[in-house]
């Protein structure tokens, strides 16, 4: 077997595919990629037996067949070689001689038989998104979602499409986020996706508004193809927590607040808050004004910040690093930020409309 591509697009595409290389495995195979070689392209796949990425790019070849490299060994030499295209030769005994330019070097692969196959996933059962608004998507959501791995299902994000509406969910148990988009799906899915999965789905897509992604899922696995890479990921069992039940019906103060001075201001707080030093943001909202106050082992920061206010005065407590990581996710000058009192939800939204909703549980303050 023989195949002469350009050494960029292989690069390219190895650095797509190696998110999915297990990094130690029983199995020899996961820790390499599968490379298939078929008329006029190369395949490469990875798979770790939880998340698999495939993609292909266009080659010169001689003979048809599959087989596994090291995906360290496949990455560097490929990387570091001089030239601009790059030629594998690969005998019947599955040695893997490479040249580029005036460099050549040569390393074993292995069989592809045990490599497992990427799970099918009926093709059917498939809705599309832009590729940039998914992305967002995961941006002001992924932070929210557990590390705990006690209860895994809260370690995804809930895909939620119901009614020509598709909310994209995560929660913690100390804050939940929520981000919105119209849909023209017609079927009602509910799944939830790893994480980890969709935090390396986001890296692969490139900023072309034009371009959409296709979503095919079944009971157990889901499918995103971008382009010419697809990720396949399984879908994480259990049951979800009902988080409509969580969004408040109404709010008795309302605070429309520039993101960057909230932010900025928070950040000063950080200073003084560290694993040994801890302490909840103490805010004061009211007379157009929200105080800000911190004290820790470490000092104490007084700040306030000019701000339209609505409805009644409210004394709260929060977690600094929380509120941090809404204000960052946030998009917009500024936020509306509701408040139903000392002990309940704080609730995020942008200025106009509901596209995203961030809800942070409040800490009770000492006197």
């Amino acid at each position: 077997m023989r195949f002469i591509c350009s050494k960029d697009a292989l690069s390219e595409a190895i650095g797509n595919v190696s998110r999915a290389v297990s990094p130690k495995s029983t199995i020899p195979a996961l820790e390499g990629i599968k490379v298939r070689i078929s008329s006029g392209s190369v395949e490469l796949t990875a798979y770790n037996l939880e998340m698999g990425v495939r993609t292909s790019i266009s080659a010169e070849t001689e003979g048809e067949g599959e087989f596994v490299v090291s995906a360290r060994l496949f990455n560097e030499f490929t990387r570091r070689m001089s030239g601009s295209d790059i030629t594998f030769d690969v005998s019947d005994d599955l040695v893997i001689n490479i040249s580029c330019s005036a460099t050549e070097c040569s390393f074993s692969g292995m069989s592809a038989d045990e490599f497992p196959d990427l799970p099918k996933v009926d093709s059917e059962r498939c809705f599309t998104v832009k590729q940039t608004v998914l992305r967002s998507m995961i941006t002001q959501t992924s932070y929210a979602a557990s590390l705990n791995e006690s209860k895994p299902v809260l370690t995804g994000e809930l895909f939620d499409i119901e009614n020509g509406s598709f909310n994209l969910v995560a929660i913690d148990g100390f804050r939940l986020a929520i981000r919105n988009e119209l849909t023209d799906c017609s079927e009602n899915y509910h799944f939830v996706v790893p994480k980890k999965a969709l935090l390396e789905l986001s890296t692969l897509i490139k900023d072309d508004d034009e371009k959409v992604c296709k979503i095919f899922t079944n009971d157990r696995h889901i499918i995103f193809e971008l382009d010419n890479v697809i990720v396949i990921s399984r879908l994480l069992e259990g049951a979800f927590h009902n988080y409509k039940l969580s969004i408040p019906n109404g709010f008795k103060t309302e605070v429309i607040i520039n993101k960057r001075d909230f932010a900025t201001c928070l950040e000063r707080c950080s200073l003084l808050i560290d694993d040994k030093n801890k302490s909840p943001i103490r805010c004061e909202v009211g007379n157009g004004v929200m105080k800000i106050n911190c004290k820790t082992g470490i000092g104490r920061i007084n700040d306030a910040i000019s701000a339209d206010i609505s409805g009644e005065t409210v004394t709260i407590g929060f977690n600094n690093k929380l509120m941090l990581e809404a204000l960052r996710a946030a998009e917009g000058d500024k936020v509306r930020v509701r408040f139903n009192g000392a002990m309940k939800v704080i609730e995020m939204l942008p200025l106009e409309g509901e596209s995203y909703i961030f809800l942070i549980m409040p800490i009770q303050l000492k006197n």
